[in-house]
């Protein structure tokens, strides 16, 4: 049974209810809706009606987590975390000059809408951003292991503050098609009327994605063949590589590989992304030889032997069971899990 939330919890979780109905009577394709930022969203406000923050100059990268968040796990906390950590400690810049996006598809292609409602898996995504927040705090001053030599020890720039967590809606299903309407997102435009009239590069797009989601990313049949007359059908070129071929001119997929019980071993995944990846894999599927320069593999960090999965976690949650919900989601996500009743049927 779903408990009374707190008069605090209720506000954040109307918002959410407001934000998706206004999104979806609307006709945006892509809206940023709140944003947690780590100079302000501490533990004690978690449940404070959210607001939005948007840079006061273009990020340099903006990191994507697009997910159903069905319901967020620590599997996404590590993807996230990592990744952030590895920009920051590779470019030894501050973490403001990144923006990690949590990112909702609302027409997503390969997803049921069910068991959570959407704006539920919103207030999980809210929590989930102030956990996110929290490890990247923790971690910021622990220099990981693939550092550079010579910058072991060192620290970030800001001890790990500044970072901000975007919070975002959108209907189209693809990568490519999230990417461009990103690239034109004026939210991270930083101050459209720039006063200094000083021009910025436009972000580099992360996108965070497991070794599943690529492989759909390079199956064939997500790609029309575009009309015969079209500019694109005369340069010869594929549908994937007219698809993809401009999403990787502005965007790296970071893969992470994990054991999984359907895709198998991370030495299994390994081999087949080795063969699609290096010589003619990717052109014999429609692909061009070059986007394997845009595509970082990392393997998932475990938690025991434990596999985290939404599946899992929503399996935890059904069977009440409080220990195993813990191995799988952060604690923010776990207290909307239990006091929404959430997957409980």
């Amino acid at each position: 049974m779903t408990r009374q939330l707190p008069a605090s919890a209720r506000s954040a979780a109307d918002f959410f209810c407001r934000a998706l109905s206004s999104f979806q009577s609307s006709q945006s394709k892509l809206q940023i809706i709140c944003t947690a930022a780590s100079s302000q969203h501490r533990r004690d406000a978690d449940h404070d009606e959210p607001t939005l923050s948007p840079p006061a100059k273009p990020p340099r990268t903006i990191v994507v987590l697009d997910s159903s968040f069905n319901p967020p796990t620590r599997a996404h906390l590590s993807m996230a975390t990592t990744a952030i950590l590895d920009l920051a400690h590779k470019h030894n810049e501050p973490l403001s000059t990144v923006r990690l996006l949590l990112l909702l598809s609302v027409n997503n292609a390969d997803k049921s809408v069910k068991p959570a409602a959407f704006d539920k898996r919103l207030a999980m995504m809210w929590a989930f951003a102030a956990d996110v927040l929290d490890s990247v705090g923790t971690q910021a001053k622990r220099v990981p292991p693939m550092a550079a030599e010579g910058r072991r020890g060192q620290e970030l720039p800001d001890g790990g503050e500044g970072l901000s967590v975007d919070i975002g809606l959108t209907t189209v299903p693809y990568f490519h098609e999230k990417s461009a309407l990103l690239a034109k997102e004026r939210y991270y435009h930083g101050g459209a009327d720039d006063l200094s009239g000083s021009r910025h590069p436009p972000p580099d797009h992360v996108f965070l994605v497991g070794y599943d989601t690529l492989i759909r990313i390079f199956n064939p049949k997500y790609y029309n063949p575009p009309s015969s007359t079209t500019p694109a059908a005369l340069s010869g070129s594929t549908p994937m590589q007219n698809a993809l071929d401009p999403f990787f001119g502005r965007a790296r997929l970071r893969v992470t590989l994990r054991a999984d019980d359907e895709w198998g071993g991370v030495d299994e995944q390994s081999q087949y992304l080795h063969e699609i990846l290096h010589g003619d894999g990717l052109e014999k599927i429609g692909g061009s030889r070059d986007w394997g320069k845009r595509i970082d593999l990392v393997e998932a960090r475990s938690v025991g032997t434990d596999i985290i999965s939404s599946t899992y976690a929503r399996a935890a949650a059904k069977k009440r069971d409080p220990d195993r919900l813990d191995l799988m989601v952060t604690p923010g996500v776990k207290w909307w899990i239990e006091q929404e009743g959430l997957y409980a049927e």
